[in-house]
Formats: structure tokens, C-alpha cells, sequence
């Protein structure tokens, strides 16, 4: 791959898993709840989850939601439902968790199994291996997009996460914390909405 492309690659990934979207909402409520060290099974499951997502499109998965739309759009209300019900979750949380409570984070299978169902995912893994692949070298310019959104996740993810645990503090009151959750809910409704319309 080209030193522009890789470079242009390596930007559209720093951005699209910067920004927020329904992963760094829930890591940075999941941060905010339960703190960093228990959301990690949450971060490696977003990690690999999205890596396999991507290969999948990188393998043709793309294709077949270009030959057969309706299966996009069937998931993509799949997921938007399946948002709701996580943001509905979110903003009925009222106290910081520790580990002998009944709530808990996301777990490892969890936040793996959502790839498949986030549109944000969807939308940035057919664009970045439509945009990014090149025909003579399907494979190899694939597995690279791959490494590069692998790379750059790891630390937009983990920041989001620490910033969450940054606010335990700050949000300690259970006030405070209420609303901050109720806000973190309405953030990953109005996520949806863009990728649904």
C-alpha cells in the first residue's frame, strides 16, 4: 500500500474510533460505573469483535449487502433496537458498581457479539475496505486495514474508558451520577439515529 493511502488510512481509522459511537459511549458509562479494570473484557471484546467484523467484509461479507440490501437494513434495525434496549439499561443505573453487586459491565462475549449489530461498525468496516483494498492485492491490503483499525482502537477505546473512571469521583453522588447516566443514554440514542436514517 502506498505511503498516502496508508496515511489517509491510518487517519479516516484515528477518527472514526475517536468519535463517539455506541462502543465509546458504553465503555466510557461502563468506566464511569463499574471503573477501568472491569471494563477490560468489555474493551477486548469491541477489540476482536470489530477485527473479525472486518475481516468478514475484507473476505466479501460487503458484497452480499450490496447484492442483497435487505439483509442491511434488517440488521441495521437490529441493532438500532438493540441500542435502545442498551441505552434504556444505561440510563436506569443508579449507583456505581463494585463487585458484589448484581449490575456488571458488558462482558468479553458481549461487546464481540455487538460488532455484528452496531451500524457504526457496519458502516465504517464496508468503507474502509471498499476505500482502502486494492483489487490486485485483496488479501494483503485487507489484513492491513485490519491491523491499522486493531492499532489505532486500542488507544481511542482505552481513553474513552479512563475518561470514564476519571469522572468516578466527580460522579459520586448519586445525583449527579443519574443524570450523567440518563445523558450517556440519550448520547447512544442519538448515535443511532444518523446510522438508521
Amino acid at each position: 500500500m502506498p505511503g498516502d493511502i496508508l496515511l489517509a488510512l491510518i487517519v479516516f481509522a484515528a477518527v472514526a474510533s475517536a468519535t463517539p459511537g455506541p462502543n465509546n459511549i458504553m465503555v466510557l458509562a461502563s468506566g464511569v460505573n463499574f471503573g477501568f479494570a472491569r471494563t477490560v473484557p468489555h474493551i477486548l471484546g469491541v477489540l476482536i469483535g470489530f477485527a473479525i467484523l472486518l475481516s468478514a467484509v475484507g473476505a466479501g461479507l460487503g458484497v452480499l449487502f450490496n447484492s442483497f440490501p435487505v439483509l442491511h437494513t434488517v440488521l441495521k434495525f437490529a441493532g438500532a433496537a438493540y441500542l435502545l434496549y442498551l441505552a434504556w439499561r444505561i440510563a436506569k443505573s443508579r449507583s456505581m458498581s463494585n463487585a458484589k453487586e448484581k449490575a456488571r459491565p458488558m462482558s468479553f462475549l458481549e461487546a464481540a457479539a455487538f460488532q455484528w449489530v452496531n451500524p457504526k461498525g457496519w458502516v465504517m468496516g464496508i468503507t474502509a475496505m471498499s476505500v482502502y483494498t486494492r483489487p490486485d492485492a485483496p488479501f494483503v491490503s485487507a489484513a492491513l486495514v485490519v491491523a491499522v483499525f486493531f492499532l489505532i482502537t486500542i488507544p481511542s477505546i482505552s481513553m474513552w474508558t479512563a475518561f470514564g473512571t476519571a469522572l468516578r469521583g466527580f460522579l459520586s453522588d448519586p445525583v449527579k451520577l443519574k443524570w450523567f447516566n440518563i445523558a450517556m443514554a440519550l448520547a447512544l440514542v442519538a448515535s443511532v439515529a444518523p446510522m438508521v436514517l
